[in-house]
């Protein structure tokens, strides 16, 4: 787990939804162009509301990685 390097790591596996998408936008928002994120999520919710949230501001996905309970979504911040 974690393959994909983030130069900030959130762990949100203790909130629900919205919590973890909430943490990451608040993490991009103070972040400099081009680092990377990472959030940890228990959520299910979280699988479908990261993806949209990250395309529809224009930033990229890069990775999705599951672990046995929890995955982590790696964005980076494009603009």
């Amino acid at each position: 787990m974690g393959t994909t390097t983030a130069d900030l790591e959130i762990d949100a596996r203790g909130s629900f939804c919205p919590g973890p998408l909430m943490e990451l936008i608040k993490a991009v928002r103070q972040s400099d162009v081009g680092k990377k994120i990472a959030v940890l999520s228990r959520d299910p919710g979280s699988r479908t509301d990261i993806p949209a949230w990250v395309k529809k501001a224009g930033h990229d996905l890069v990775a999705i990685e599951d672990a046995d309970d929890y995955a982590r979504f790696v964005v980076e911040k494009t603009h």
